[in-house]
């Protein structure tokens, strides 16, 4: 028996068009294009195509330019000052935001982490910054015009400690250095004293007198000028001790109102001066505690010594590689 044929086509499939139609990139991508706003923007180049700043293009309440260039004025002058500080120091009748927005147009803003390319003095610098900074004024002054002279002792070294104890080798090392060109100057003793700073230098005692001396002697057979050198050191006894108390062998202090022996025999040269750091401040001291720390790892840890005489030999070998072969990254890579 035939089925008698269905009229209703709501359910039957329809039938594929034999021509495909196109479909919009745009739809097919699930992007919705303004073809008018493109066609007026393009003018040839890739830059046209960019997106443009919504930001209004004017601003009725905006500062004029003497408000903002007083502000700038200000910010300047006072480049770590924020834009409260700036409002309330000065009663400066704008916002907070106003003043902050005119500062980062301009490129005054502080920023937490400075960039490499920031100009000098633009944002707080950083501790390894300021120490650039002073390397670059110090390596302009001129040959000798300030020589640091420090103590180290030698007993906490690991390495060099069983040849201290076992072959009497020196304790303490007399560092002296001219601040400008590195130029490095050594003397040791076996003990810490005003003595040892002003009579004894490489475990001997000299014809010249003492530590200082010597470097005095020896600068002046080179017929350098010496009238305008500084001597700087710390607030050690070994260099503060009053002259009286020499004959005592008593421990100095920093408090002293007379001139130690070792002032004596620095300013003994006219024109020659000995100035002591502030109490506490060993950065001052940057230059030879850099060579401490050097020495330690290039001579102490690695070095092994037979007998003192072994030990002032491979001493004096360092100290002529130090000032005529290695080259010193603080001084640009320069040998003293």
């Amino acid at each position: 028996m035939l089925a008698r044929q269905s009229t209703d086509t709501t359910n039957t499939p329809k039938q594929a068009s034999s021509t495909p139609t196109a479909i919009p990139s745009s739809t097919l991508h699930g992007v919705f294009t303004h073809p008018l706003k493109w066609l007026t923007r393009f003018d040839g180049s890739f830059e046209s195509l960019l997106d443009h700043s919504r930001a209004p293009r004017h601003r009725p309440r905006k500062l004029d330019s003497r408000a903002e260039k007083k502000i700038i004025a200000l910010k300047k002058q006072l480049p770590r000052f924020s834009a409260r500080r700036l409002k309330y120091e000065f009663d400066l009748p704008w916002s907070e935001k106003a003043i902050r927005r005119v500062c980062k147009a301009n490129g005054l803003n502080r920023s937490p982490r400075r960039s490499p390319k920031a100009k000098p003095g633009k944002y707080r610098r950083k501790k390894h910054q300021t120490k650039r900074c002073l390397r670059d004024i110090k390596k302009h002054w001129r040959f000798l015009q300030q020589i640091s002279i420090d103590t180290k002792d030698l007993r906490d070294i690991p390495e060099y400690w069983i040849g201290l104890k076992s072959r009497r080798l020196p304790a303490y090392q007399y560092t002296a250095r001219d601040v400008t060109t590195g130029l490095l100057f050594l003397g040791f003793a076996q003990e810490l004293s005003l003595s040892y700073a002003d009579i004894s230098a490489f475990g001997e005692t000299s014809p010249f007198g003492g530590f200082a001396q010597r470097i005095i002697k020896h600068l002046q057979a080179c017929d350098i000028d010496l009238s305008k050198t500084t001597w700087q050191s710390d607030n050690g006894s070994e260099f503060v001790r009053p002259w009286r108390d020499l004959a005592f062998r008593r421990v100095g202090s920093w408090q002293a109102k007379d001139d130690s022996a070792f002032t004596k025999t620095i300013e003994e040269v006219t024109g020659q001066v000995h100035r002591t750091i502030p109490p506490g401040q060993h950065r001052f001291q940057a230059d030879v505690e850099t060579v401490h720390s050097i020495m330690e790892s290039e001579f102490y840890e690695v070095e092994s010594f037979v007998d003192h005489s072994d030990f002032i030999q491979k001493a004096n070998a360092y100290l002529l590689f130090f000032n005529l072969a290695r080259k010193n990254s603080g001084k640009e890579y320069k040998t003293p």
